[in-house]
């Protein structure tokens, strides 16, 4: 039998997880009710001027669609039993708010309740609730 003990390097050593290194968000996905996928899109392209983008074929099987417009990336996906997101919201960020609020027919809440930070928040026709952000 071997006596000698065996011995780690620092090498050997077990290892932590490695740490992640975030670079931003893909996308974000808002539910909307079955069938809902035309109201979707009145809003996400003639209000909010989102483009939509092909989903990918076995993915359009599902129904829902994909918006979007520089680096912002929304998708809207069909849920059998709906309830809207009034609480969880995405947060966009735009260069022009206040014109984009003034000239548009959203009904905006706005909120100071950050210094320095010019935001407010809308309704989706579906109740989802999306914050605003100047940037």
């Amino acid at each position: 039998m071997n006596s000698a003990k065996h011995s780690t390097s620092a090498s050997e050593a077990p290892q932590g997880p490695i740490a992640p290194e975030w670079v931003g968000i893909d996308h974000v996905q808002l539910a909307i009710p079955n069938g809902a996928e035309d109201d979707a899109r009145d809003f996400y392209i003639g209000v909010l001027g989102l483009s939509e983008v092909p989903k990918p074929p076995l993915l359009a099987k599902r129904g829902g669609a994909w918006f979007e417009a520089g680096d912002v990336r929304l998708h809207v996906g069909v849920e059998e039993s709906f309830v809207a997101a009034s609480k969880a919201h995405p947060a966009l960020t735009i260069e022009n708010l206040a014109s984009f609020i003034e000239s548009s027919e959203l009904d905006a809440t706005w909120n100071n309740e950050i210094a320095g930070i010019t935001r407010c928040h809308i309704f989706d026709p579906f109740g989802n609730r999306i914050e605003l952000v100047q940037t």
